[in-house]
């Protein structure tokens, strides 16, 4: 079809526009060749007439489908052109946020300035192992086709990323060096992917800077090779650097930095090893300050110093060499700041002591002098003698400058040096993976010899990737076997010639160099001379002689000449660099010592590194005349060598290509600039793939895929049973011109164009389908609503009819009716209006005359009063008027006789004036004093007269005062009496007058509360009718509130019982994540074991080399016959450690299980404990009865006894201060921490419980030697006077304990008899002076004088004993009460017992504690006290039970030892009897069962056939066999029933063993078999049946219920072997993730392909073109797995679990876990392929977990809890059908996808594509609305599901009804060897 004839109306294209690049129209009317105008309709509505070149005539490029846009490789787009490409990344981009694209071979990446959530190990895992067109693009998906590539093909390969700076080139360099630390792993434990990660840090610290288009950019290019071993692990890694951006080091543009390692170092400066550097901020140094931006936002420098630091200490460059790295770095910045000053215009100097410069020489340890020197003078030599020349200021900067830049660059490479020492590894390289993060095409206003470079490599590698391109599309032709002819394809030699060529820009600039005085000026007119109209590529700007322009595959480039050849020579001046190699600083020599090598590109290093550098390094001279060769490797000499090796080794691999885009240059989140896009798209090599592609066969189906989609344009009869015939037979009918199409072995390729045709055809063709549809469906529906309408019409007339008529017959009889109404009703109405007018007239008359009457009664009424006021009023005025006439009158008669006053008064005080007054004063004042004068004389007189009388009267006075004292005293008593009298009166006189005041009140009150009453009555009478009325309103709202209430309590009954529901699910799901923990530790465990038993076969292996002949035994089974050895009845006391250590580790529930078993057995201990107490007080009673009876002592020497006794005080006191110590820690224990501290299972605790153990043993060694000096004391006494020694037991026990032979055991035995036979001796005659007797007397008396203290201690004791026993009898009720919640828990499911005991322990302790904190709660002391006697009372208890039961474990264990030899001694005298005596016996006849058949379930085995029995049940056994033809756990019942023998004889260390050598043997079957599915599953049902057995027998009474009679007295009797049903629960547990494990290596490979890529239901699904992605997958095709495969292999593993006899319940977790994985592993698929994500695939999607669900209907399995597991998957399958549009569907996809996290909502609806055009994509607004609904949801913000987590597996006690003694040991197990008890 001519590709005219598809510009059609409504057909659409894209124009170019100004602003977007490309817009897109719409055609309004067909195109017809010779038209030279389009009218077309922009997307906005506006018209357009779009003009043709009249020249080329060229049309504008078509639009892809719909249904084309947004896919995962642009090469599917059926028109591959620039809009094509720019319109799917943009959609991709802003409405999918979606950065990768495919395009071919080369991987798009946009920089979304943003942090995704795309880059968790769970997405790399996701893409592990798979193929690269399966999955959504990803940089993780090249870099697993690398890995695969490498591993399939041994070839080295390549990731070549490329990019403007801000593209994001360092970070997916990072990300896929991450992806292949992680999928591989090292090959040693030296964390080589550790080390690889660590070198980014370094490299960008040195090596990268902010910039204006890139905060952390790269400016210098780097290709890391990641060594690979034969297996494909990482060993090791190389790193080769290119052009370093040295003139960042001195000089950074406007708003840019230096490099970060600078910056880091002055945020670093306040640091304590740093203060020698003298440092500073950043703006201090000229050389950080330029740019004018030393912080860049959101990152802190010092942090990123602490991680630059730790990354070079991890790749081993110590902290002397980095402190000498920060030396020189510091001295490079304080370098900048030296300052010159000219002297004139041809010389300068520095000033003296310079500061910067003295710092700088310190740090490098040079001398000041001579490097002040030669920065202000260099040397110039001649050929016959030397100069020095002073130097200008300018020269003088620019070589400071340019030794700065010298000495970085060293550096730089130094580090990259030991970087690569670091990453060396000593292992052979296999392979190696290179990536290659080098800079993209440059372009700028002012472009220099950097942007020529790093233009120069890309157009390097811009004709390596054009080449590869070319060879991969040829090599698929080729295989495909169809005719091709040569592409023409842009071949970029010409522009390389220009540049690298003799003669060219490279060639001319090194020759420019060494002229002696050659300039940029001379250099650019050799150029124009040299190229200008000789070569296309280059021309010179019209307005310039010193720039030249080169034409580069991506664009037009304008180079300025200056500064090009300083550039390219990079001069640095030999004397300094001299003076730096001699400083006294070792490391600054170090960096210069191998500039020779560093100078040649092709030398290598010893570790394999090219140092590719900008940076030319000047060796050293040999000798002073000689010419300085620093120059004659130039930079860009060097920069091409270093490319041409680049190039080897990229042509030498397998190249993968990234591309990298920058959106926009202000670094705006998902923001497009369509513009840059283009720039960046032209210049990457993106659109010159497409041109090549477009250029032959772009579009390339497969034949099935041609089918599957196009099967709608074929007929019946054009379909074959050939799917190759039928694809050719169609094409040739649809498509007539056969050069747009070719015929492939597998595959169909269309030229571009065609498939957009096909895909035209085919909506064509389904559109016209749908209208017939449509159209037959519509008219059917038309016709059967006309029917059903003509239908309703007719009955509803037929209805209507005949209520017309029964209305009108109504209206008749309601006529008539009405007329007699009215006639009665007008009488009624006439009477009714006179009746009421005679009423009216009559009450009007009344009314009337009643007012007139009033009105006149009411006129007189007013008169008469009026005349009374007029009378008082006029008597009041006469009043008025008298009394103001009087107040006048006096008024007047005051007034007059003040002023006559006045008067009088004025003439008194003029008499009172004048002279004669006073004189007449006088005269009579001085009278008055001589009458005065006289008076005073004659009262002295008087005076002395009474003077002498009083005295005689104070004579008379004493006396009489005698006699009145007594009369006052009686006169006083008197008055007293009166007084109270008077009192008394007065008193009852004020009661009478207040009882006749409350009188009055009273009687006033009641005449008052008589008057309320009434009124009250009144009252209360209206408010009981108000009440009354009230109340039924009332009545009316208590029913309307009690309704209410009901209704409340109804809401708030529900609310309780979700909430309820909701707590039990969380504690369900706590209790989950606890045995999850646990279960993940139990899985570590094992991994670890396996490892430790791994690495010790090794070092067993490199140890010792085996003797022929000789078998080495398992190295595993002493570790684990001691990690799994556990005490039951008799234990050690030397296992308490253990014991107490092994609990802390394991989780809670089973610490309270082994303590309710503990406590069963203390009780048990204790009754024991007490029978043995008992016989003891027998013995001891006897013993004192023989003491009584004895009447001589032996004599014992004094010294001796005097030695023990003081041994013995010394030890009691040891043993005092010991009881000391442990009460003081007992009390510090209660005192010092808090009750929940101090709480059993405590840290803190468990450490103090460990002191006090380790006490309380040292205390009991002391008790111990005690004893055995007491014992020693005994013996003395004993040894003279022989007496029956065998009463008492200890001091047999201990002596038979010494004896170690039997023989001497024997003569021991037959000793004691015959001294028991011997007769007492006479103990006077022990000697003839009989001192003997009188020592033993004395000692006797001092014997009993001890006794007597002895008897006082003992009763004190026995005191104690006695309150102890009582408290002990308490403890015993309160057990014996235990025991009975035990018993009760016991019968409860084992989830609930744990529970129920805490909650019975809680609420016992909670009484206590309220119980004694109501008692002291006025005393807040007591209560304190009271608990700190409760925890020392607890201690005491938990030492003495502690201490009684290490002496019941001693007694039994000593008793036990002690029989047994007696029954060897017996059995050896037994021997020695003669003959006779033999005959003389009766012989014992042996025990034979009465009946053959009556077993008691057991079976015997001896001892040395343990390891066969191991051997032939576990090692060697075929589950297959077993699991046919013999009952299922046969193995199980096997080993229980060895178990059960070895109990029986009360064998422990045959339990031990055999229970050990079980454990192990699983263990080591599982790990060579641990693969076979089969093998797992049975030893899981055996563990889990063996577990049972262990439980269903052991006694205990929650496990009984089930059981028969018979089972019951099949019960464990010697052992309690709860420990081992917790260490088999555990290897139960490890055995079942080990059986998941298998099950999802065997699902992984089917789930993907059953589950979404197969079409169960054929034809819902129509295939969509593919991209090159989809044919180059790097794994052939290994067969198809379908729907039916899985549900077959479900089928296989149900089938084996029950033909194991695998319980039901644990069946049901298994399928539960592989339904999980199912689901998980489909939904990560679906949320990681955008092909997957269509309407189509949902209908898939469904069917497929309907068809699970049936299975699990059909197995019964549906309320396993499989079926939720599949919720999220049903869920997403679901979203994609769903309607996707208004916000009803918003919110009902919120509702229904609660199972599905927000992440993983808004990724399905953002890769939802539709595969049809009649489907609609998801619009941007809506996946916005989604958000904003769930934004309050918390959820996990992981897009992928944990395909690897497992569910915590429990094991439901499940008892066996099968009888042990009917089971039945078949002869081909082998185990003739034991037989049945």
């Amino acid at each position: 079809m001519a590709a005219s004839e598809l510009y059609t109306k409504y057909a659409r294209v894209w124009i170019p526009d100004p602003e977007e690049v490309w817009k897109s129209a719409e055609l309004l009317k067909d195109y017809k060749p010779g038209d030279k105008v389009l009218q077309l309709r922009l997307e906005e509505g506006k018209d357009l007439e779009y003009c043709l070149d009249p020249k080329t005539k060229e049309l504008p490029p078509l639009r892809n489908p719909d249904i084309l846009v947004g896919e995962n490789d642009l090469t599917a787009l059926s028109y591959l052109h620039e809009p094509a490409v720019l319109h799917n990344l943009k959609v991709r981009f802003i409405d999918s946020k979606l950065i990768y694209t495919y395009c071919g071979i080369v991987l798009v990446a946009i920089n979304p300035y943003e942090q995704l959530p795309i880059y968790g190990e769970d997405i790399i895992n996701a893409y592990s192992g798979q193929n690269m067109g399966d999955m959504d693009p990803h940089i993780f998906a090249v870099a697993e086709e690398a890995y695969k590539q490498m591993a399939r093909d041994e070839r080295n390969q390549s990731i070549i990323v490329s990019g403007e700076s801000g593209a994001g080139k360092t970070v997916s360099a990072k990300y896929a060096m991450r992806y292949f630390a992680t999928v591989s792993g090292s090959a040693s434990e030296a964390n080589v992917e550790e080390k690889v990660l660590a070198s980014n840090p370094i490299m960008e610290s040195i090596g990268n800077a902010k910039t204006t288009r890139n905060d952390n950019s790269s400016r210098f290019g780097k290709y890391i090779e990641i060594g690979f071993d034969k297996r494909y692990r990482i060993i090791g890694a190389n790193m080769r650097t290119y052009l370093l951006e040295k003139s960042r080091v001195v000089f950074q543009a406007e708003e840019e930095r230096n490099y970060h390692i600078f910056y880091q170092l002055c945020a670093s400066a306040a640091l304590p090893e740093f203060k020698t550097l003298r440092l500073g901020n950043a703006n201090y140094f000229h050389y950080t300050k330029q740019g004018g931006s030393p912080v860049i936002d959101g990152i802190d420098d010092a942090k990123e110093m602490v991680n630059t630091r730790q990354a070079c200490t991890l790749l081993g460059i110590s902290d002397s060499y980095q402190m000498g790295i920060f030396r020189i770095l510091a001295g490079i910045l304080h370098l900048g700041n030296v300052e010159f000053a000219s002297r004139d215009s041809d010389s300068c100097a520095i000033p003296p002591k310079h500061d910067p410069l003295t710092i700088f020489c310190d740090l490098m340890g040079v001398d000041y002098e001579e490097m002040a020197h030669w920065l202000c003078h260099r040397k110039l030599a001649t050929a016959t003698e030397t100069y020095i020349k002073p130097i200008s200021k300018l020269h003088a900067i620019n070589a400071r400058d340019a030794l700065a830049k010298h000495i970085y660059a060293n550096l730089f490479n130094w580090i990259v040096d030991h970087v690569n020492k670091a990453l060396h590894s000593t292992v052979k390289q296999h392979s190696f993976i290179g990536v290659l993060d080098i800079y993209g095409f440059e372009t700028f206003e002012i472009n220099s010899f950097e942007q020529f470079c790093i233009n120069y490599a890309n157009e390097k590698l811009q004709q390596q990737f054009n080449m590869h391109v070319f060879k991969l599309e040829q090599e698929e032709y080729m295989k495909e076997q169809i005719p091709w002819t040569l592409i023409d394809f842009y071949d970029n030699q010409p522009c390389i010639n220009l540049i690298e060529a003799k003669m060219g820009v490279l060639d001319l600039l090194d020759e420019e160099c060494k002229m002696p005085k050659g300039s940029d000026d001379t250099w650019a007119q050799k150029l124009y001379n040299t190229h200008l109209n000789k070569c296309a590529l280059f021309e010179k700007p019209r307005l310039s002689n010193k720039a030249f322009i080169i034409k580069h595959f991506a664009d037009k480039v304008e180079y300025q000449c200056e500064g090009f050849l300083e550039k390219n020579k990079d001069t640095v001046y030999e004397e300094q660099i001299k003076v730096l190699k001699s400083s006294k600083f070792k490391l600054l020599p170090e960096l210069f010592q191998d500039e020779e090598k560093a100078i040649s590109p092709t030398s290598a290093t010893p570790s394999g590194r090219v140092p590719l550098s900008r940076t030319p390094v000047k060796p050293a001279k040999a000798r002073p005349g000689q010419t300085s060769k620093e120059h004659k490797k130039t930079v860009g000499h060097q920069f091409r060598n270093s490319l041409h090796l680049l190039m080897e080794t990229l042509n030498a691999t397998t190249p993968h290509y990234v591309r990298c885009i920058k959106p926009n240059d202000f670094k705006f989140p998902f923001t497009f600039d369509e513009k840059r896009a283009v720039q960046q798209l032209r210049a990457c090599g993106v659109l010159e793939t497409i041109r090549i592609s477009a250029a032959g066969f772009p579009s390339r189906w497969t034949y099935q895929e041609f089918f599957s989609r196009y099967r709608v344009l074929m007929k019946q009869k054009d379909v074959l049973s050939d799917r190759k015939q039928t694809c050719k037979n169609v094409l040739e009918k649809l498509i007539l011109d056969k050069d747009k199409y070719q015929f492939g072995k597998t595959k169909i390729f269309f030229r571009a164009g065609q498939v957009a045709y096909l895909e035209k055809i085919r909506a064509d063709k389904l559109r016209a389908a749908c209208i017939r549809i449509q159209k037959t469906i519509r008219g059917w529906l038309m016709r059967k609503k006309y029917m059903r309408m003509r239908r309703a019409a007719i009955t509803i007339q037929r209805y209507v009819r005949g209520h017309q008529a029964r209305c009108y017959a109504t209206f008749l009889r309601r006529t008539r009716a009405a007329i007699i109404i009215q006639k009665f009703q007008r009488m009624y109405v006439v009477r009714k209006r006179y009746q009421c007018m005679r009423d009216a007239t009559i009450a009007l008359q009344a009314l009337l005359r009643g007012y007139l009457v009033r009105n006149k009664y009411q006129m007189m009424l007013r008169e008469h009063k009026s005349i009374i006021i007029q009378k008082h009023v006029r008597g009041w005025l006469a009043r008025v008027h008298y009394h103001r006439t009087l107040k006048a009158i006096v008024y007047l008669q005051c007034c007059y006789r003040r002023m006559m006053a006045k008067r009088e008064l004025k003439k008194l005080k003029i008499e009172a004036r004048s002279v004669e007054r006073y004189k007449k004063l006088h005269i009579g004042l001085e009278n008055k004093i001589m009458q005065l004068q006289r008076k005073i004389d004659e009262q002295n007189k008087e005076y002395k007269s009474l003077l002498e009388k009083m005295n005689n009267l104070e004579i008379t006075y004493s006396t009489e005062t005698e006699k009145l004292r007594s009369d006052v005293e009686r006169l006083r008593m008197s008055e007293e009496e009166a007084k109270n009298a008077t009192n008394r009166v007065l008193s009852l006189q004020e009661e009478i007058a207040k009882l006749r005041k409350e009188l009055h009140q009273t009687q006033t009150e009641k005449k008052t509360i008589e008057e309320w009453a009434d009124k009250y009555k009144h009252e209360t009478e209206q408010l009981v009718s108000e009440l009354k009325e009230q109340n039924t309103l009332l009545k009316t709202e208590k029913e309307e509130l009690n309704r209410r209430i009901h209704d409340q309590a109804k809401e708030i009954t529900e609310t309780m019982e979700k909430k309820l529901v909701e707590e039990t699910k969380q504690l369900e799901l706590d209790l989950n994540d606890e045995r999850l923990r646990y279960q993940n530790l139990l899985n570590e465990f094992s991994r670890l074991e396996e490892r430790y038993d791994d690495l010790k076969d090794e070092m067993n292996l490199m140890v010792s080399i085996p003797k022929p002949g000789h078998k080495r035994t398992d190295s595993t089974h002493s570790s684990n016959e001691s990690e799994y050895t556990f005490s039951s009845e008799i234990t050690e006391a030397e296992d308490l450690p253990l014991r107490m250590e092994e609990p802390s580790e394991k989780k809670a529930p089973l610490d309270m299980s082994l303590f309710l078993k503990l406590q069963k057995r203390v009780t048990e201990l204790e009754q024991e404990k007490q029978s043995l107490q008992d016989e003891l007080d027998r013995k001891e009673e006897q013993a004192l009865r023989a003491k009584a009876k004895e009447e001589e002592r032996p004599p014992i020497r004094g010294a001796e006894l005097e030695y023990e006794s003081l041994k013995r005080q010394e030890l009691e006191s040891e043993n005092k201060k010991l009881k000391n110590e442990l009460n003081e820690l007992q009390k510090a224990l209660t005192e010092t921490r808090a009750p929940e501290v101090t709480a059993p299972g405590a840290p803190a605790y468990r450490v103090l419980l460990d002191q006090l153990t380790s006490v309380s043993e040292e205390l009991e060694v002391r008790k111990e030697e005690v004893l055995i000096l007491r014992s020693q004391l005994v013996s003395q006494k004993e040894a003279i006077q022989p007496k029956n020694t065998m009463t008492d037991s200890t001091i047999l026990l201990e002596d038979v304990q010494k004896m170690k032979d039997k023989g001497e055991i024997a003569q021991a035995y037959i000793g004691l008899k015959e001294t028991n036979r011997q007769s007492p001796q006479d103990y006077h005659m022990l000697n003839e002076d009989g001192e003997l007797w009188l020592v033993y007397e004395g000692l006797k008396q001092a014997n009993r004088l001890l006794e007597s203290q002895l008897q006082s201690q003992k009763k004190s004791h026995e005191n104690e004993l006695e309150s102890l026993r009582g408290e002990i009898q308490s403890l015993k009720e309160e057990n014996n009460r235990q025991q009975q919640l035990l018993a009760q828990n016991l019968q409860l499911p084992p989830e609930a017992r744990i529970e129920a005991s805490l909650q019975h322990e809680i609420t016992r302790l909670t009484n206590e504690n309220l119980f004694y904190e109501e008692l002291y709660a006025d005393d807040p002391k007591k209560y304190q006290s009271y608990r700190i006697s409760l925890y020392k009372r607890m201690i005491d208890l938990m030492e003495q039970l502690e201490k009684q039961d290490k002496t019941v474990r001693k007694l039994k264990k000593q008793l036990k030892v002690f029989a047994k030899k007696i029954g060897e001694l017996e059995v050896g005298q037994m021997e020695n009897i003669s003959p006779g005596q033999i005959i003389d016996e009766p012989i014992r006849p042996v025990n034979i069962p009465r009946k053959e058949k009556d077993f008691q379930g057991m079976l015997e085995y001896k001892k040395e056939d343990e390891q066969k029995l191991v051997k032939n049940l576990i090692l060697e056994l075929k589950p297959r066999g077993v699991a046919v033809n013999l009952i299922p756990g046969l193995p199980a019942y096997i080993l229980f029933m060895c178990v059960r023998h070895a109990d029986y004889l009360n064998d422990d260390q045959k339990v031990r063993s055999l229970l050990t050598s079980t454990i192990n043997g699983i263990k080591k079957v599982l790990k060579k078999r641990g693969d076979d599915f089969e093998t797992v599953s049975f030893w899981l049902s055996n563990t889990c049946r063996f577990l049972h057995c262990l439980k269903q027998y052991s006694g205990e009474e929650g496990f009984m219920k089930h059981n028969t009679p018979r089972q019951n007295e099949h019960c464990l009797t010697n052992f309690d072997l709860a420990e081992y049903r917790q260490v088999l629960s555990d290897l139960a547990i490890q055995i079942y993730q080990q059986l998941v494990r298998v099950l999802e290596n065997i699902l992984q490979p089917m789930i993907v392909s059953g589950m979404l890529e197969h079409e169960t239901i054929q034809g819902v699904s129509g295939v969509k073109p593919t991209g090159l992605r989809k044919r180059t997958s790097s794994i052939a095709d290994e067969g198809t797995y379908t729907l039916d495969s899985i549900i077959r292999q479900l089928n296989s593993f149900h089938s084996v679990m029950c033909q194991h006899g695998m319980d039901p319940e644990l069946i049901k977790q298994v399928v539960k876990q592989m339904f999980y994985i199912i689901g998980a592993v489909t939904l990560n698929n679906l949320l990681l392929r955008k092909d997957m994500c269509s309407w189509s695939k949902g209908m898939q999607i469904r069917y497929n977990v309907s068809q699970l669900e049936e299975w699990l209907r059909d197995k019964n399995l549906m309320n396993s809890g499989a079926k939720e597991t599949l919720e999220p998957l049903i869920q997403a399958a679901q979203l994609l059908q769903v309607k996707k549009k208004t916000d009803e569907d918003a919110e009902a996809i919120c509702s229904m996808c609660n199972a599905l996290t927000t992440a993983q909502i808004v990724k399905v609806l953002n890769l939802y594509t539709p595969v049809n055009e009649f489907e609609e994509r998801v619009l941007v607004s809506f996946i916005r609305t989604i958000q904003l609904r769930l934004r309050d949801r918390k959820d996990s913000p992981q897009l992928l599901m944990d395909a690897k987590h497992i569910f915590p597996v429990t094991f439901p006690f499940n008892p066996s009804s099968l009888a042990l003694e009917t089971i039945q040991i078949p002869a081909s197990l082998g185990l003739g060897f034991i037989s049945r008890v």
